[in-house]
């Protein structure tokens, strides 16, 4: 699975500028069951050794339900009951919790996303250099011009962001069809993240612009 770590557009906090903040899991994702969703609560914990570690098991929140259940990194085991004989405060990530209520919608329920995105960079872009062009020069208005087009191209349905990213992209992501994985909140720009977080999925931005360029955005989880 792809991680923004290899893309253009992760914060500056790192001394490269193909390097985001952190790297992307699916660790965190909803459960897998037969719902989609955490497993039932006949899932029980560590029955079969007797004992209960409570540094095994960490506290999760169901992005379709929004509601808090407990995994076992080791079994892969999850319930929505507190672990038999344990203290709630030894379980990973419990009092770091936000009420559940109070999730934002558009967000997943360990506070992430998934994206993909086509960047046209310019010559004035942080790094104006790209996998396909070692030397740009075009200016900001071509550049915006360039996104433009594209964007129509993607709305008319002509083509997908992402057979359009393999070729016209300018950032290594383009080799994934532009998908960036999944990214939590201070990984990418500010701009960015802005752009992306307020999208729903499966809906394209209008043109964003970072220190990197303009870019297309679109949400897929």
């Amino acid at each position: 699975m792809a991680s923004p770590n290899e893309s253009d557009i992760g914060t500056n906090k790192n001394t490269s500028e193909e390097t985001a903040t952190a790297t992307a899991t699916t660790n965190n994702g909803p459960v897998p069951s037969n719902n989609g969703d955490a497993a039932t609560s006949n899932d029980t914990a560590d029955e079969s050794t007797g004992s209960v570690d409570a540094s095994e098991w960490e506290s999760r929140i169901s992005r379709s339900r929004r509601m808090i259940y407990y995994y076992n990194r080791r079994t892969k085991e999850s319930t929505w009951d507190l672990p038999e004989g344990i203290d709630p405060r030894d379980i990973k990530g419990y009092a770091n919790n936000q009420d559940p209520q109070n999730i934002d919608p558009l967000e997943g329920g360990d506070g992430r996303i998934r994206a993909s995105h086509l960047l046209v960079k310019h010559e004035k872009s942080r790094r104006p250099s790209s996998w396909k062009e070692p030397n740009i020069t075009r200016t900001k208005d071509e550049a915006l011009a360039l996104i433009k087009s594209y964007h129509s191209r993607i709305i008319s349905g002509e083509i997908t962001l992402g057979e359009l990213a393999v070729t016209e992209s300018d950032c290594s992501s383009a080799k994934r069809n532009g998908d960036l994985s999944y990214f939590g909140r201070g990984q990418m720009q500010p701009s960015f993240e802005e752009a992306a977080f307020k999208l729903k999925v499966g809906e394209l931005s209008e043109p964003v612009w970072s220190d990197s360029g303009v870019h297309l955005i679109l949400r897929t989880d």
